[in-house]
Order: C-alpha cells, then sequence, then structure tokens
C-alpha cells in the first residue's frame, strides 16, 4: 500500500511583483519576460515571511482539509533550499510553530524536485508503516537567493509553499509508480554557491554569492529531455499509456519548457495544470501549489491518475503516478 493524500495546502507571500515593476530595476519589458518564460507575475516574501513561516501556512490549510490536528502527524518532511537557517532544518522550525509534538522532522534538498523526491521517501516510510501521517512541504524564499541585477535569473523565481498530508491505509489509491534521478555531473548549469565559509582553506575563489547561478540555454535542453524521459518510464512500469492520465502537473519552470514537454509526450493542455505565469518558478514549492489548487478547484476526482513531474538544479529530476 502506498501514500495516499489526505489534505493539501499553499500559501503565497502578499507582495505580488509584476513584470512592469521588474522593467524598473533591470533592462527588460513585460513582452520579453512573458514571450520567453511565460511568466506575468510573482509573489516576493516581506518583513516576517521566511521560508518556515511559508511552510506553517501551507502546512495548517492541509491540516484543515485533512481533519487532522498537528499532534497526529508523525513525520513532517521540508524540500528547500532557502531555509532561513542552516541549523536547525525548516522542517524542526515547522514542527515547532504546527505544535507537531509527536513528529521527527527534517529537511530535504532535491532543488526543483524536492517536492516530489520527499513524497517518493513518504511512500517509501508508509510502506513498512501505514499507520504514519506524514507532511511533506515545498516551502522556498527565492527572493532571498535572486541576483536583482542577473535578468535571465530575476524574472524567472518567485516565493511560496506547498503541502501535502499522505497516509498509507488505503490499498487502492496512492502512489502507484515513481521514478528518481540524479546527475551530479551537470551541476555547473544550476547551481547556488553557500555563504562563505569560516575555514580559509575551504574558501571557494569563484563563489561570488548566495545566489542561483544558470545556463539557461543548457538548463532547457536537459529539463525537456530528462522529465520526457521520467514520465515515460514511470507510465511504462505501469503498463500505462499517458492518455490514462486524467491531469499532468509538471514543475512550472517557464512555459516554453512546458510546451516543449507536452509536446515531446503527446499530451494535450486540456490535461495540463500550468500556473506558471501567476507564480513563476517557485523550485520545491511549484508541484504542491499547482496540485493544491488543482484540488481545491475540484479538478481532481476519486480514482483519476494525476502525474506529476519535476526537474532541478543537481541535475536532480523524477517523475511519479497518484491514484486519487
Amino acid at each position: 500500500m502506498g501514500a495516499f493524500v489526505l489534505g493539501t495546502g499553499s500559501y503565497l507571500p502578499r507582495r505580488v511583483l509584476t513584470n512592469a515593476e521588474l522593467e524598473g530595476m533591470v533592462e527588460t519589458s513585460d513582452e520579453w519576460i512573458t514571450s520567453r518564460t511565460g511568466i506575468k507575475t510573482r509573489h516576493i516574501a516581506g518583513a516576517g515571511e521566511e521560508t518556515s513561516l511559508l511552510a506553517v501556512k501551507a502546512a495548517q490549510k492541509a491540516l484543515e482539509m485533512a481533519g487532522l490536528g498537528a499532534e497526529e502527524l508523525d513525520l513532517i518532511l521540508v524540500a528547500t533550499i532557502t531555509s532561513e537557517m542552516t541549523m536547525p532544518s525548516c522542517a524542526c522550525l515547522v514542527q515547532k510553530e504546527l505544535g507537531a509534538v509527536h513528529a521527527f522532522a527534517y529537511d530535504l534538498n532535491a532543488a526543483c524536485s524536492g517536492f516530489l523526491y520527499g513524497l517518493d521517501m513518504a511512500d517509501a516510510y508508509l510502506r513498512r508503516n501505514p499507520a504514519m501521517k506524514i507532511m511533506v512541504i515545498g516551502a522556498e524564499t527565492l527572493s532571498s537567493r535572486t541576483n536583482w541585477q542577473d535578468r535571465n535569473t530575476c524574472i524567472i523565481f518567485g516565493d511560496g509553499a506547498g503541502a501535502c498530508i499522505v497516509g498509507g491505509t488505503d490499498r487502492r489509491h496512492g502512489v502507484l509508480a515513481s521514478k528518481m534521478f540524479a546527475d551530479g555531473r551537470l551541476h555547473n548549469l544550476l547551481f547556488m554557491d553557500s555563504a562563505r565559509g569560516m575555514n580559509p582553506d575551504l574558501s571557494n575563489a569563484g563563489n561570488q554569492g548566495s545566489y542561483i547561478k544558470m545556463a539557461g540555454r543548457d538548463v532547457f535542453k536537459h529539463a525537456v529531455r530528462a522529465m520526457s524521459g521520467a514520465v515515460t518510464d514511470v507510465m511504462s512500469t505501469l503498463g500505462l499509456e499517458v492518455d490514462a492520465v486524467r491531469l499532468f502537473i509538471p514543475h512550472q519552470a517557464n512555459i516554453r519548457i512546458l510546451h516543449s514537454l507536452l509536446e515531446r509526450l503527446h499530451i494535450p493542455p486540456e490535461k495540463v495544470y500550468v500556473n506558471v505565469s501567476k507564480y513563476g518558478n517557485t523550485s520545491a514549492a511549484s508541484v504542491p501549489i499547482a496540485l493544491d489548487e488543482a484540488n481545491r478547484a475540484g479538478m481532481i476526482a476519486k480514482d483519476d491518475l494525476v502525474l506529476l513531474c519535476a526537474f532541478g538544479g543537481g541535475f536532480t529530476w523524477g517523475a511519479m503516478v497518484v491514484r486519487w
């Protein structure tokens, strides 16, 4: 028996940054941004809206939908690359704020694939102990790790959090199959340095700052190929064609990647949930935010097959099929 969804939630910071505002910050235009990324707005965290707070807000909505108290959680997994602290983990901060006194907690770093990695891990826990209740959260404040003078990256990223609670007592529903991948050989195409270390012998002379650096064209090429391959692999595992899927929720990287991915997989647009125009790329929060919105909009019914996929720095990528 695999992990099946008990409740979902999401939360976005209050401030909305428009393309028009970006025109006054870097050399760009609304037309340029929209034509290349499909992004019109993104949410940017303000004072007091740290990553852990966004995660807590999304988690509370998921608990409310599931009809659970925080004390009933057994594990909290937070996928993030932008926690406000290195130690303790963002998950421990979330555990404290929720009052999830019986849950153990830790973070997971797989960049934009983090939420899928987390769900895959939760599924493994639940196959061993189906009585567990596990909160999986993707939460990011990428605005704190963005070079706001680099027009190639600052137009793309946004902040937000999405959460999903899974349990394992339903034998027919939940995660049916998943395929996760990584290739560290390509890490220099999409990476973020840490803060400078205190040991001079370990200092990285090339570290220009703890912000995202990306070779956009190369990432585009690898992302489309990797995600389409992962989707094909996971559907093949189940002996199914993509036609069997009711809703496809891909990582919201940019509209060109999404269009190329759908074309390669022959998935019609009406079967795909897309919100990249509103939020931009929110990394690990991307898939769970979209999943929550689709769930609350009534776009997923019981017994529907939902296909999730993502690609992120590392490189990491994967795909997962869930029976709702």
